[in-house]
């Protein structure tokens, strides 16, 4: 995570300053903000897969905004949209879509929201090194993580590639809060959190799944891609056969759609009642503008054009409603 945050700083930074420079040519440049004096607190929860580009997004807002305060939290995509539809948070970070009972929760208490997809991403399986195995069919990822699953060394995996491999199986992976579990569960084993339950659960901290594949050749869990990239030549991401050959996850197969059927994109979902704050109508704008260059130097996959110019139709939209 060090890494990715000086990377990030260090673009903020970037970002921050151009801003200010531009801003003394064009008033309208100030953090979106038209030249008003904002202030204010912006509370955001949800996915710790997507806070990193959030935070880097509040820091850059908040260097043009001293006076508005904007934290961040990981209580997961799940924990997350609790907090919101109780009204306790103006934007939730989700790493799926919104779920119909969430949905439900949210009109129960009469909070309106709307969904922008801010980056790309795709879930790797992260492996050893020193792991021989290149590919894992979607099949042998179900057997390593189904439900009631007692599949305990690799050499119990069905046509796995080298067969000579046996090693203790040891697998990480999120808690059942994360958005991340939520997903990989659905698209690997059927149905969302259907999943053995005696696997080590990092809860929301990835970076134990990086330390835990890392220190066991026999280890195997799953995170953003980010995390790979992170940590490049510490771990390194398997190749999946979603059933048309194995595909490795990169920034063109998320986008292409070729990584199948890990590819997934990555959201916000502000309050209607929040967008109606100045504070927050602009840092959405400012969120939406600058997220491409900064989802790149947090290690994300960034939004195609096409995606970009729908997710800033939609903030025109809502600055106007």
């Amino acid at each position: 995570m060090k890494k990715r945050m000086v990377a990030v700083s260090a673009s903020v930074l970037a970002l921050a300053l151009g801003a200010a420079a531009c801003g003394s040519d064009d008033e309208s440049n100030g953090g979106a903000s038209g030249g008003e004096n904002l202030s204010g607190t912006i509370k955001i929860d949800g996915s710790s897969t997507v806070a990193p580009l959030s935070e880097a997004v509040a820091e850059a807002f908040q260097a043009e905004n001293p006076d508005v305060r904007v934290t961040v939290g990981t209580s997961g995509t799940g924990g997350g949209f609790e907090k919101f539809c109780a009204g306790e948070t103006d934007i939730s970070d989700a790493s799926r879509q919104v779920e119909e009972e969430e949905m439900q929760a949210c009109a129960k208490e009469g909070i309106k929201f709307e969904e922008l997809t801010v980056a790309n991403d795709g879930i790797a399986v992260a492996l050893n090194p020193e792991n021989p195995v290149t590919c894992l069919t979607v099949d042998q990822l179900n057997q390593m993580w189904k439900p009631g699953a007692k599949v305990s060394s690799w050499g119990e995996i069905d046509n796995l590639e080298p067969a000579s491999f046996e090693e203790e199986l040891e697998l990480f992976g999120p808690g059942t809060d994360s958005g991340t579990f939520d997903f990989f569960t659905e698209a690997i084993n059927g149905e969302e959190g259907a999943s053995r339950t005696d696997y080590n659960n990092v809860g929301e901290d990835d970076n134990q799944t990086v330390r835990g594949v890392q220190g066991n050749v026999g280890g195997l869990g799953y995170f953003g891609l980010s995390f790979i990239k992170e940590n490049e030549g510490e771990i390194k991401a398997a190749e999946v056969d979603g059933g048309s050959g194995c595909v490795a996850p990169s920034d063109e197969t998320v986008q292409d759609g070729s990584y199948k059927p890990l590819a997934r994109g990555l959201y916000i979902y502000p309050s209607d009642k929040a967008i109606k704050r100045p504070e927050v109508k602009a840092f959405l704008e400012f969120y939406v503008e600058n997220a491409q260059e900064l989802a790149e130097q947090a290690l994300f996959v960034p939004l195609t054009d096409q995606q970009k110019t729908e997710a800033a139709d939609k903030v025109d939209m809502l600055a106007g409603g």
